[in-house]
């Protein structure tokens, strides 16, 4: 950790909704005149997507079939822990992209599907803001949590977390319903060895738990609405953290205690209730790192 050169990681599953906390903090960046230099997750793949399918098949062929981008086969964790630890010590480190469509490849004259190079970034930032799946990961061989001055996890409950995912993928990147299971089940090694434990490192956790019936999450018509869903927040340490729980009730109406460390609140107000939660965080991340 550093509190001159801070970094916040954004941690979560594939589908399950990272980039609603992503636009809370952009949110208080922009309010604040924070500038941070943005880090992003899929760019710490190993492969590119034509290298990926080839990898997979590899893998396949000598009975490997829990190949995926969740685990440390499939993605560069030294380069992701050097990244942090260079920010850390000296407000600097290397960046690149992954570039998902044409639209994203387009003004780097590249095919989607490939990175960018690398290139140094940085320097005059606030501090580092990650978004993906492993900024809290913890192997044998490297700690990337260690560096996070603030670690937010976001994992609805599995089901939901599957639905959205289905349906993302089927209606934005255009694969079939099958294709999208098979990815799950041949990702559940790793989900399981090493998405899953990074949310008992986390500092925050926020669970979006559903009010309707997600039973089979594979036939699910649709995505539950945030009204229809709770969202659970658990604070690992709330006195570090200067969580005010009474003003907390107060602003967010109809929620509720279920545990001396965690609060309750109504889906629609999930977004709301991460920024009145996040920014006084900020504000002392801030502080410390000009004193």
């Amino acid at each position: 950790m550093s509190k001159k050169h801070p970094i916040i990681a954004v941690t979560g599953s594939s589908g399950a909704g990272t980039t609603t906390v992503k636009v809370a903090f952009e949110h208080i960046f922009l309010r604040e005149g924070v500038n941070p230099v943005v880090i992003e997750g899929d760019s710490y793949h190993r492969y590119d997507r034509v290298s990926m399918k080839q990898a997979m098949a590899t893998a396949e062929s000598e009975g490997n079939t829990n190949f995926s981008h969740f685990g440390p086969e499939a993605n560069v964790f030294d380069k992701l822990e050097e990244t942090f630890k260079s920010y850390g010590n000296t407000g600097s480190c290397e960046r690149r992209y992954y570039l998902h469509s044409d639209e994203e490849a387009k003004p780097f004259g590249q095919n989607p599907g490939e990175f960018t190079p690398w290139e140094k970034v940085g320097d005059g930032t606030d501090l580092l803001f990650y978004e993906g799946l492993h900024g809290g990961i913890v192997t044998d061989d490297i700690d990337v949590a260690q560096h996070v001055d603030l670690l937010i996890g976001v994992v609805p409950i599995v089901n939901l977390e599957w639905i959205q995912k289905i349906h993302r993928d089927c209606e934005q990147r255009g694969y079939s319903a099958d294709v999208v299971t098979d990815t799950i089940l041949r990702r559940m090694h790793d989900y399981v060895h090493y998405i899953t434990p990074q949310f008992s490192r986390t500092d925050i956790n926020f669970q979006r738990v559903p009010t309707v019936d997600t039973s089979n999450p594979f036939i699910a018509r649709d995505i539950p609405t945030p009204d229809e869903s709770f969202v659970v927040i658990r604070f690992r340490d709330p006195a570090k953290l200067q969580v005010d729980f009474p003003y907390l009730l107060g602003m967010l109406s109809d929620s509720f205690m279920s545990r001396r460390n965690i609060i309750v609140v109504p889906g629609g107000k999930m977004g709301f209730a991460m920024e009145i939660i996040l920014a006084p965080i900020i504000e002392r991340i801030l502080h410390n790192r000009e004193r």
